[in-house]
């Protein structure tokens, strides 16, 4: 049996709740760590609840498909963080995030061509970056995420510390990047 709804805690734990329906509604599952599957959990998510940690959520098991990056807040319906629709089927938490946050990006793959290094959240990468496309990264400190198109819509790709030689090695189809911004301390 299910509570109607889960009292919000105000602590330093990590938790998520995914509800079946919108505006936190229904039947509901609280997760504290990372979990390749949750189809046995619930059939379907509406809403969610991050009340501690950043967490990327997969719309396919074992951490593949889409990913969606939420951060302490509420999103009534799946529109609230730009999912495609109500299926969700595995998360983990972002372990890392950082105070620091330093991130080079590059014309070409295999960092070629022109370079640019910022530390601040790009709303539309174009004020700063003449190219649509990115072809390689290099995360020098922090999480950052990449969305399609600016001001952070579209599809998402997290990128922790480390080295991006194309953009296929962040998950992506094709280089394209609208906004980018950072994954902040809990």
């Amino acid at each position: 049996s299910f509570p109607p709804f889960p009292p919000l805690k105000r602590s330093l734990c990590f938790q998520i709740f995914f509800y079946e329906d919108k505006n936190f509604q229904g039947r509901y599952y609280e997760c504290s760590s990372d979990c390749p599957e949750l189809s046995s959990h619930f059939s379907r998510c509406n809403s969610i609840r991050v009340e501690g940690g950043a967490w990327v959520i997969y719309e396919r098991p074992q951490y593949m498909g889409y990913q969606y990056v939420l951060m302490r807040g509420e999103y009534p319906n799946y529109q609230g963080w730009n999912g495609f629709n109500d299926t969700i089927r595995s998360c983990r938490l972002i372990r890392y995030p950082s105070s620091r946050h330093r991130i080079r990006i590059y014309e070409r793959p295999d960092f070629g061509g022109q370079m640019i290094e910022f530390s601040e959240d790009l709303p539309n990468l174009l004020d700063r970056w003449r190219y649509r496309d990115i072809h390689s990264a290099h995360v020098q400190d922090g999480v950052w995420v990449f969305y399609e198109h600016p001001n952070y819509r579209g599809r998402q790709y997290l990128l922790e510390k480390g080295e991006y030689r194309r953009h296929s090695e962040w998950g992506a189809l094709h280089p394209s990047v609208g906004s980018i911004r950072r994954v902040a301390d809990y």
